[in-house]
C-alpha cells in the first residue's frame, strides 16, 4: 500500500533540435506550477533558464539547465538541453541523470537531424521516450503526414496520447485518445488511435490479449498499469501536443508525465566493482551514497559548481564523501536545490535528486562519490569527440600567462572540448565540436576570463620517410686549443615496413652481429646496434642513439617527425682523449640527417576516417566535394528518415575546414564524426608545396 506521504521523483530531459521550443515549453511548465513568477522569452533574451550571457545574447541554449516543480506526490525534476549538435555534451551529460527523454518536435519543421540523433542516444542510455510536437498552432499543420515522417523515422510503437482539435489557428483544444469520445473536429479516427495504442500496450501480455480480442476492452486500471510498464520498457512511445502561445496541453502532459513517467528508481543502474565485475545498483535511500558528477560549470563568484544526480543514499552538507577516481575524501560544504539561475540550500539530499555542489576543485565530470565504506563507480559518460581544431595563441604578453589556466578551466568544464601542444608543430590546439562551439569558447575566454587570443587553422602534422636504403659515414672533429671532439659513426637506414613485428623483423640474420635494438612503437622506428670488435665503445652507444632519436623526432628534412625507419650503428671510431658522449651524439645526429636524405625521402600525410550522416538528396554533393579533397568513400548505410551513414577516408589537411563545408551543402543537416585512420604517401605536387611553405 502507497503511503500517502511517499514523494516519487521523476527525472526528465528535454532534449531535440534547436528553436523547437523546448525552453518555453520548460518555463510554461515551471510557471503553471508556480517555480517562476513569470514566463521568459527566449526571442526576447529574457529567458529565466537561460541563465549564461552567451544565450541571452544569441537567443539558443548551450548549456543544460534545471527546473524543479512538485505535482501532488510527484516531483519532477527537468533538463532544459541545447538542441544543437555543437553542444551534445550537455546532452549526454543530462541523459545520464535522467530516466526520461521528452523528445521535443516543432509541428512545422518535423523530424530533424538533432531529433534523431537525441533519439539515438536516449535509446543507448535506455531511457523512456515520450514525445512532444510542440507549436501546434501552426498554421498549415498536417498532423497526419507529422505521424507517419515519425513513423518512418522511429517506428509504429511511437502513438498519439492527444489529438488535436482543429487545425492552425482553430485549434481549440486536444483530445485524449483513451478518455474521450470522437469529436468532429478531431483531426485523427480516435477510435482508431485508441485500438492502436491499446493493441500495442498489451502487446507482450498474451493474458490481457486475449482478454482484449474477446471483449473488446480492458479494464481501465489494469490498461493504465500496462501502458506506464511499456513506456519504461520502451515498448511504447506515448505522443503528446502542446501551444505554449495558446496555453494547450501544458496541464494534459504533466498529467500523463505523473502516471507514465518512470520513477527515480526504475531505470536499472551498473556499476563497476574494485575487482572491475559489474552488479546492479539498489537504488534506496537507505542504501550506501552513490553518486555521479554529469555537469560542470566554473563561477567567478563562487568558483566551481558540481552537478550531481544521486542514485543511491543520501548525501548531507557539511559531510565527508570520497571520489572514486582518485580515492581522495571531500568536505560537502553545501548542496544546492536548482531552480534556473537560483539555488536554495539543502540540509538533505536523497536518492534520486539532481543537485550542485560548490568548491570542489578536483572534481572531475563523470567522477563517483561514495561515503567511503562502498568502493564501487558508476561507468564513466560517454561523450563525442571533438571534430574541429584550431591552433591557438596569445595577443600579448600579459595573456601568454594566463592562456594555459583559462583553457584548462574550459576543457575541465566542457568534456567536448580538449587542448593539447602537438608536438611535431609545437602549436596549442583547441578542439571542439564546430566553429561555433570555437568562437563560443573564445568569447567566453574574453569575457568570463579576461584573455585574448588569435587563432588560425592548424599545421598538419605530416610524417618524413624514405623509399629506398642508404649508408654513410659522418666524422665529428672539433680542435680549439686544449681538449677536441672526436667521434666517427658508420650508419645503414632503411626503410621499416608497417605492420611487421619488431621482434620478429629486427632479429632477422640480415642484421648482422645484432647486440641490441630500441624499438619506438609510436613512430614505428628502431634503432639497432650491431658494432662489432669495439669499434666504438660502448659507453658511447647510448650517446649515438640520443642523437639519433633527438633527430628523428625532429626530421631530417622538412622538420617532421620520422617514421617506418631501421637506422643501423655498425661502425665507428673513437679518439682515446678527444671522444667524449656529446661528441658522438653529435655524430649520430648528422650522420642520420645526411644518410637520410640519400635515401629517397618522402612526406607522409595523416589520414582520416568521416562518418558522414546526410539526407540521401545530398550524396552526389558529398561524393563529389570529397573527390575534391583526394577522398574517396567506402561504403554506405541507410538509415530511417532518409538519411545515409557514409563512411569515407580523406586527408586530414583537407578537411580541417569541413564542418562549415558540410553545413553549406547540406543546410546544416548533416552531421560528421572524424578519427585518424594511417598515414599515406604526400603526392608529388602537394610535397612540393608543403617544402616551399616548411
Amino acid at each position: 500500500m502507497i503511503s500517502n506521504t511517499e514523494v516519487f521523483t521523476h527525472n526528465i530531459a528535454l532534449v531535440g533540435h534547436g528553436h523547437v521550443g523546448k525552453t518555453s515549453l520548460a518555463e510554461a511548465i515551471l510557471h503553471r506550477h508556480g517555480a517562476f513568477t513569470r514566463v521568459g522569452s527566449v526571442d526576447e533574451g529574457t529567458s529565466l533558464l537561460d541563465t549564461e550571457p552567451e544565450e541571452k545574447e544569441r537567443r539558443l541554449s548551450i548549456q543544460s539547465h534545471a527546473g524543479h516543480i512538485s505535482l501532488g506526490q510527484h516531483r519532477f525534476n527537468f533538463l532544459d538541453t541545447p538542441g544543437y549538435p555543437d553542444f551534445m555534451g550537455q546532452v549526454v551529460g543530462a541523459m545520464r541523470a535522467v530516466e526520461a527523454g521528452l523528445i521535443c518536435i516543432d509541428a512545422q519543421k518535423g523530424v530533424e537531424l538533432q531529433t534523431q540523433q537525441v533519439w539515438k542516444l536516449a535509446c543507448k542510455a535506455n531511457l523512456a521516450k515520450m514525445i512532444v510536437i510542440t507549436k501546434c498552432e501552426y498554421e498549415r499543420l498536417d498532423y497526419e503526414a507529422l505521424l507517419e515522417s515519425i513513423w518512418e523515422n522511429f517506428g509504429r510503437h511511437c502513438l498519439p496520447f492527444q489529438i488535436p482539435l482543429g487545425r492552425g489557428g482553430s485549434l481549440t483544444g486536444l483530445l485524449n485518445v483513451l478518455d474521450d469520445q470522437s469529436h468532429s473536429d478531431a483531426v485523427l479516427d480516435v477510435q482508431n488511435m485508441r485500438d492502436m495504442l491499446i493493441e500495442t500496450a498489451i502487446e507482450g501480455d498474451d493474458d490481457l490479449l486475449e482478454y482484449y480480442l474477446e471483449r473488446g476492452e480492458v479494464p481501465k486500471a489494469r490498461l493504465r498499469d500496462i501502458i506506464r510498464l511499456s513506456v519504461t520498457r520502451g515498448y511504447l512511445v506515448p505522443i503528446f501536443c502542446t501551444s505554449v502561445k495558446k496555453g494547450l496541453g501544458i496541464d494534459q502532459l504533466m498529467y500523463a508525465l505523473s502516471l507514465l513517467a518512470p520513477h527515480s528508481s526504475e531505470l536499472a543502474r551498473q556499476i563497476i566493482n574494485p575487482d572491475g565485475s559489474w552488479d546492479i545498483l539498489e537504488q534506496k535511500d537507505d542504501a550506501p551514497l552513490v553518486a555521479q558528477v554529469f555537469k560542470q560549470k566554473n563561477d567567478p563568484y563562487i568558483s566551481k559548481i558540481s552537478y550531481l544526480r544521486i542514485f543511491s543514499g543520501k548525501l548531507t552538507r557539511d559531510s565527508v564523501v570520497t571520489d572514486s577516481r582518485s580515492g581522495q575524501p571531500l568536505k560537502i560544504h553545501q548542496v544546492l536545490d536548482l531552480q534556473g539561475q537560483t539555488a536554495e540550500q539543502m540540509d538533505e539530499a536523497k536518492a534520486g535528486d539532481i543537485v550542485a555542489v560548490t568548491k570542489l576543485d578536483d572534481l572531475r565530470i563523470g567522477d563517483t562519490l561514495t561515503n567511503g565504506s562502498v568502493k564501487v563507480k558508476l561507468p564513466p559518460i560517454d561523450f563525442p569527440q571533438p571534430t574541429v581544431g584550431l591552433a591557438v595563441e596569445p595577443k600579448s604578453q600579459a595573456d601568454q600567462q594566463k592562456i594555459s589556466s583559462a583553457l584548462h578551466k574550459i576543457e575541465d568544464e566542457d568534456p567536448t572540448f580538449v587542448v593539447h601542444r602537438d608536438e611535431m608543430t609545437n602549436e596549442i590546439v583547441m578542439m571542439g565540436m564546430s566553429d561555433l562551439h570555437l568562437a563560443l569558447i573564445e568569447e567566453k575566454l574574453k569575457t568570463r576570463d579576461k584573455v585574448l587570443i588569435k587563432t588560425h587553422l592548424p599545421r598538419v602534422p605530416y610524417r618524413e620517410t624514405i623509399s629506398t636504403k642508404a649508408e654513410g659515414s659522418y666524422r665529428h672533429r672539433k680542435q680549439s686549443g686544449g681538449a677536441g671532439q672526436f667521434a666517427e659513426v658508420q650508419m645503414r637506414i632503411s626503410p621499416f615496413p608497417a605492420g611487421l613485428d619488431p621482434k620478429d623483423y629486427l632479429t632477422r640474420e640480415h642484421f648482422h652481429n645484432l647486440r641490441e635494438y630500441f624499438y619506438e612503437q609510436e613512430t614505428h622506428t628502431a634503432f639497432v646496434d650491431c658494432v662489432s670488435g669495439g669499434s666504438i665503445p660502448n659507453q658511447y652507444i647510448p650517446a649515438v642513439h640520443k642523437g639519433v632519436l633527438e633527430k628523428i623526432h625532429e626530421g631530417c628534412f622538412a622538420g617532421y617527425r620520422v617514421q617506418n625507419v631501421v637506422i643501423e650503428l655498425f661502425f665507428g671510431k673513437d679518439h682515446p682523449v678527444d671522444s667524449s658522449e656529446n661528441a658522438f651524439k653529435i655524430a649520430g645526429r648528422k650522420c642520420v640527417q645526411q644518410i637520410f636524405q640519400q635515401a629517397d625521402p618522402i612526406l607522409l600525410e595523416p589520414m582520416v576516417k568521416l562518418d558522414i550522416y546526410v539526407p540521401t538528396e545530398y550524396i552526389g554533393a558529398i561524393s563529389g566535394d570529397l573527390t575534391s579533397r583526394r577522398g574517396h568513400m567506402l561504403g554506405m548505410l541507410s538509415q530511417p528518415g532518409g538519411y545515409q551513414i557514409i563512411t569515407a577516408v580523406a586527408p586530414q589537411g583537407e578537411i580541417l575546414t569541413y564542418s562549415r563545408v558540410l553545413t553549406s551543402i547540406t543546410g546544416g543537416k548533416g552531421s560528421y564524426l572524424v578519427e585518424f585512420s594511417h598515414h599515406s604517401v604526400l603526392p608529388y605536387h602537394e610535397q612540393i608545396r608543403v617544402l616551399k611553405e616548411s
